[in-house]
């Protein structure tokens, strides 16, 4: 059994999480969404997060490493059972995307919404989400930023954390009861409520209004973004008209 996490007391936080949500630490694994899908597949139940203070094979989208020092960020994973049709789990990112800016936000910090699956402090990224799913399940990857003040030199330039933004350092406990809390609140909402989601996500895309490229299954794309539709999907106006995007990957504001 992989030990438990020792640099972070997170037992008072995990208390204070709403139901269904409940905490598994580990000290170091390779991915925590290989771990909870792992554990999905044996029948653990919807709401469980696990948090690993260290991650070996942590990834992004498309399988992208994603830069995790141990003790400094937070990296976990939540198990959702979702009774939704699966047509809206897409809508997750959105959720988790909204829930660690809100979350952010409450410690006195403004932070936008890089779609589909980022969030930035300024013009950086403070944490990502990649959701991944399964027959039954989906699984929710959150890395945030927190404490972290030196990055590896390829991505120096475009990545922050809530300490470097702030100037001090912060409980990580405090921070992912933050995000589970804003996570109950707004998971529900990819059926019910989706409106009130996406007004609080659109009031935050950073892309809005901005020329953007960007690659999608049917290729790359450049045009100017001009918000989200009714179902979340980005609206891009190109040479060829307006398209509605449902994902995209490298999403990169156009500096003319």
């Amino acid at each position: 059994m992989t030990p438990a996490i020792q640099s972070e007391d997170f037992t008072a936080a995990a208390a204070d999480f709403p139901e269904p949500f409940r905490l598994l630490c580990r000290a170091s694994v390779e991915s925590t969404n290989d771990e909870v899908r792992q554990l999905a597949q044996a029948g653990a139940a919807d709401g469980l997060i696990v948090l690993a203070d260290r991650q070996t094979a942590g990834r992004g989208r498309r399988g992208a490493a994603w830069f995790s020092p141990a003790g400094e960020s937070l990296a976990f994973s939540i198990l959702v059972r979702p009774t939704e049709p699966k047509a809206l789990w897409p809508r997750l990112a959105l959720a988790a995307g909204l829930a660690v800016t809100e979350a952010v936000e409450t410690f006195g910090l403004s932070a936008g919404i890089k779609w589909p699956n980022d969030v930035w402090i300024g013009q950086r990224k403070v944490a990502g989400i990649l959701v991944e799913a399964a027959a039954d399940f989906a699984v929710v990857g959150i890395g945030l930023n927190v404490n972290t003040t030196s990055f590896p030199f390829e991505v120096s330039q475009i990545a922050t954390s809530l300490s470097l933004e702030a100037s001090q350092v912060f409980s990580r406990a405090e921070v992912l009861g933050a995000i589970i809390r804003q996570f109950s609140v707004r998971r529900p909402q990819i059926g019910h409520d989706f409106d009130d989601l996406l007004d609080a996500v659109r009031l935050r895309c950073i892309l809005s209004g901005k020329r953007v490229s960007l690659s999608t299954v049917n290729g790359p794309r450049i045009g100017v973004v001009e918000g989200m539709a009714a179902g979340g999907e980005l609206l891009l106006r190109t040479e060829n008209g307006l398209e509605r995007l449902i994902q995209a990957d490298d999403v990169r504001v156009v500096v003319s």
